[in-house]
């Protein structure tokens, strides 16, 4: 029995990652546009403000995200124009209760990040801020400081295992694993909330390995252990290669399922976050805020069904931000059936759909709309339904891990491509395709034809 349990479920796996593909392939259709596009709120809307700080010191080989080598002068006028879009932002009739800071190292300057959480704060009715960091920013006199303004801080610590911090480069830097031990003894308890942040599946790495990155972290006790999976995409497969070296042997589901084992007594609260006590500590801010307006170089931001693209490019950024001319510089806009299963995926990743809710809130009928999926789901027992919501199994919860990881790799291939400034400033058509991981930038249908 359990011979085709398995069957079922590898192949549930390998559909998943195939349909995720196939939807990416067809939805990343973006424009790349010359007029001034205004973000502008719907009424009775919720939105979370997201805020990038594209800076750090140290590029580790398996991150994609949009990111410039640190330079002070840089990043204070930076900075500024981070402040300055959120005025614009303001202006434009936009409130937020939540604020996510992400990176980059949004910590690396302290004092610039504190004016910029202060002003969020007076701008809007900013109740609850998150933001990332990395270990050489948690000095207890920092944290201190944001007492009150930072209530949950992420801490990318992503392995304690000397071996594996040296083949990425942060042995040096960021320290060994008594020292990282050490700096967050310190730092755990200052702010509400302190998330650590693992990776796993790491090639070469053991099972020992992982258990000891485990315990190491419940001893610590900090309020959230976070774990994410190792995300190859065209922009880090290279240098993960070059720095970790290929494994043959994939670990992902057994890792994962270690994982569940040793944290059986914590509270799951989504496919790959654990917490001491059960909370609703939010670690995707994908999941709970389906629509966000995005601030700073390379930004996203998800309104009406539309993805809207910042400005990478930091100079094009800052020239937009002081001649108060819109940031963006792309759109892409998804059908509905693509919005429904993105919102249930979020959904079902953060623990559970509520069926009703979610058909309200997206004018839909879940059965109806959505019945092909749910039927593939329930056939290799990844969800059931219970009181009126839709919830994973155990298995169901690693299939929501693999189809959230591929979301993010997928989005890569966007990165990868707005990389490219010359050529994005020459096309007006932007198609992220999947073929041997190649991005092709398409000028024309012609083109689009040809490749």
């Amino acid at each position: 029995m359990s011979y085709f349990k398995n069957i079922a479920q590898n192949f549930a796996i390998n559909y998943a990652h195939s349909k995720m593909k196939d939807s990416l392939y067809k939805s990343l259709n973006i424009d790349i546009i010359d007029k001034n596009y205004q973000k502008i709120p719907d009424d009775g809307k919720k939105y979370m403000l997201y805020a990038h700080v594209p800076f750090c010191h140290v590029f580790c080989p398996y991150c994609s995200f949009h990111k410039y080598k640190f330079e002070e002068s840089l990043c204070r006028d930076y900075f500024i124009n981070l402040r300055e879009e959120m005025k614009q932002i303001k202006d434009a009739g936009y409130d937020f209760e939540t604020m996510y800071i992400g990176g980059g190292t949004p910590l690396i300057d302290p004092d610039e990040l504190f004016k910029t959480v202060e002003l969020a704060k007076e701008l809007f009715g900013i109740t609850d801020v998150s933001c990332e960091t990395d270990p050489n920013n948690i000095d207890p006199k920092i944290l201190k400081r944001f007492k009150g303004y930072i209530d949950r801080i992420s801490v990318g610590v992503q392995s304690f295992d000397d071996e594996i911090l040296k083949k990425v480069a942060r042995y040096h830097k960021f320290g060994s694993q008594e020292v990282l031990i050490e700096k967050l003894q310190n730092a755990i308890g200052i702010l509400p909330a302190t998330s650590l942040d693992l990776i796993f599946n790491l090639p070469f790495q053991t099972k020992d390995q992982l258990i000891k990155d485990i315990e190491i972290s419940k001893m610590l006790s900090p309020e959230q252990i976070t774990f994410y999976p190792l995300m190859k995409s065209s922009i880090t497969r290279d240098s993960i290669a070059k720095t970790l070296g290929i494994s043959d042997e994939d670990n992902e589901k057994y890792f994962y399922d270690v994982i569940r084992k040793e944290m059986d007594s914590y509270f799951q609260n989504n496919a790959w976050a654990f917490s001491k006590t059960k909370s609703n500590l939010a670690d995707e801010y994908v999941g709970s805020n389906h629509e966000y307006v995005g601030v700073g170089s390379g930004a996203f931001s998800f309104l009406n069904k539309k993805l809207l693209v910042n400005a990478y490019n930091l100079e094009d950024y800052g020239k937009r931000i002081k001649s108060k001319q819109s940031p963006v510089i792309a759109t892409c806009e998804f059908k509905k059936s693509e919005i429904l299963k993105y919102v249930f995926l979020t959904k079902l990743f953060d623990g559970s759909v509520d069926i009703k809710n979610f058909n309200e809130s997206n004018s839909a009928n879940i059965k109806k709309d959505l019945f092909v999926e749910l039927k593939l789901l329930k056939l290799v027992n990844a969800i059931y339904e219970e009181d009126g919501e839709i919830k994973p199994t155990e298995f169901g919860d690693y299939l929501s891990l693999v189809l959230m990881k591929d979301f993010y790799t997928g989005m890569d291939k966007v990165r990868a491509a707005f990389k490219d400034d010359a050529k994005i400033k020459s096309t007006k058509k932007l198609k992220v395709m999947e073929e041997d991981d190649v991005n092709y930038l398409n000028l024309d249908e012609k083109a689009q034809k040809r490749a």
